[in-house]
């Protein structure tokens, strides 16, 4: 069973950056695409950022276009979302996701194994 762990979440000002881990066991994410989903209580999941199994295409949401910037290291087996220029509206639970297409969809369907999440708080 593949069990993803994020990490680097936290409390951050307006304006501020955070860099989001996404770390798997028992397996080597170099084989699965990586999504980055991001869910506030009351409302659906919404995709973030994603990118595929070589790391050679990336795709992302318009609102964090520009701001976010997702990759992985297939040396550490981690994937990595660094957001910059973080607003309130960033804030919400992250969540990474490994797809075994190795591609970077942003279909939350596409995705078979999920981590827990990590809670972004952004202050304004």
């Amino acid at each position: 069973q593949v069990q993803l762990v994020e990490s680097g979440g936290g409390l951050v000002q307006a304006g501020g950056s955070l860099r989001l881990s996404c770390t798997a066991s028992k397996t080597r994410l170099s084989a699965y695409g990586i999504g980055w989903f991001r869910q506030v209580p009351g409302k659906e999941r919404e995709f973030v950022s994603g990118i595929n199994r070589s790391g050679s295409n990336t795709i992302y949401a318009d609102s964090v276009k520009g701001r976010f910037t997702v990759s992985r290291d297939i040396g550490a087996n981690t994937g990595y979302l660094q957001m910059e220029s973080l607003n309130p509206d960033d804030t919400a639970v992250y969540y990474c996701a490994a797809s075994v297409f190795g591609s970077s969809s942003s279909t939350a369907s596409q995705y078979k194994y999920w981590g827990r999440g990590t809670q972004v708080t952004v202050s304004s």
